[in-house]
């Protein structure tokens, strides 16, 4: 008689555990789908904090508040999203301590330094009155998401709870918001 032989612990794939855990709410859910990402967790923290100490404490942060906060998101993919969450949690830690961020971008996510020099304190009159009224011309979710990342310091998770606005359309909200602003502004400021 072989008691153990038919017990086999199930293998769900990242969207059903995250189901699961949705539904019934039960943390081993989660900690299972967790623990499938700690390394890529540690190793993008590790990548732009570049601190072992920084990075294992924004792997429990992460963890800590995911897990209470998953619940009011729509999920597709939980690697991609996963992602571009520890990405912005290390942005927001990297931006409360005021050190530059030294990562190389691809040119879809940046814009020309132009842009980034007129979202700067020490803007010049000029510009200044130039980049107050272009900003009011942004359509709203532009200005809103513009105004909170660039001015509030806020990260794009935060935007996301903030607004109701998905994830990705908070990227291309600010995304396009900064290609508006710069037509704008350089236009005003040629006139």
């Amino acid at each position: 008689m072989r008691l153990f032989s038919s017990y086999k612990k199930v293998e769900y794939n990242d969207e059903e555990l995250l189901s699961l855990f949705k539904k019934t709410g039960e943390a081993e859910y989660f900690q299972r789908l967790y623990e499938r990402y700690i390394p890529l967790v540690y190793g993008l923290c590790l990548k732009y904090l570049q601190s072992p100490e920084s990075s294992q404490d924004a792997v429990i942060d992460i963890f800590e508040n995911l897990s209470q906060k998953i619940q009011g998101y729509e999920i597709k993919i939980f690697k991609n999203w996963l992602y571009s969450v520890v990405k912005n949690h290390c942005f927001h830690i990297l931006k409360e301590n005021k050190r530059e961020i030294i990562v190389d971008f691809d040119s879809q996510f940046m814009e020309s330094d132009s842009v980034l020099d007129l979202l700067n304190e020490d803007l010049e009159e000029e510009k200044d009155k130039a980049l107050s009224y272009c900003l009011k011309k942004l359509p709203e979710p532009q200005r809103i998401s513009i105004e909170k990342f660039f001015y509030e310091d806020k990260s794009y998770a935060e935007i996301v709870d903030e607004t109701g606005f998905h994830l990705k359309s908070v990227k291309s909200y600010i995304q396009n918001g900064k290609r508006n602003l710069k037509i704008c502004i350089e236009k005003n400021l040629k006139e």
